[in-house]
């Protein structure tokens, strides 16, 4: 079992007015897992996504299934 500290960084669309959101992704291989939180309260709650829930999701976002 790994005990290595999650690398955050912050998605290149968080420069749109305040929603900025981080990811972890260098745990996914380790643990199976991304997590996820708000960069603007790093110390609240993160949410953790399943690594293939999280490949889809960000399939989606590229392909464009997410429009406002």
């Amino acid at each position: 079992m790994t005990t290595e500290s999650p690398r955050w960084f912050k998605s290149s669309h968080s420069d749109n007015g305040g929603a900025c959101v981080e990811v972890a992704a260098n745990l996914a291989a380790a643990h199976g897992t991304v997590p996820v939180r708000d960069s603007k309260d790093p110390h609240g709650p993160t949410l953790t996504f399943d690594t293939t829930a999280w490949t889809a999701f960000v399939a989606g976002i590229r392909a464009g299934d997410f429009t406002a």
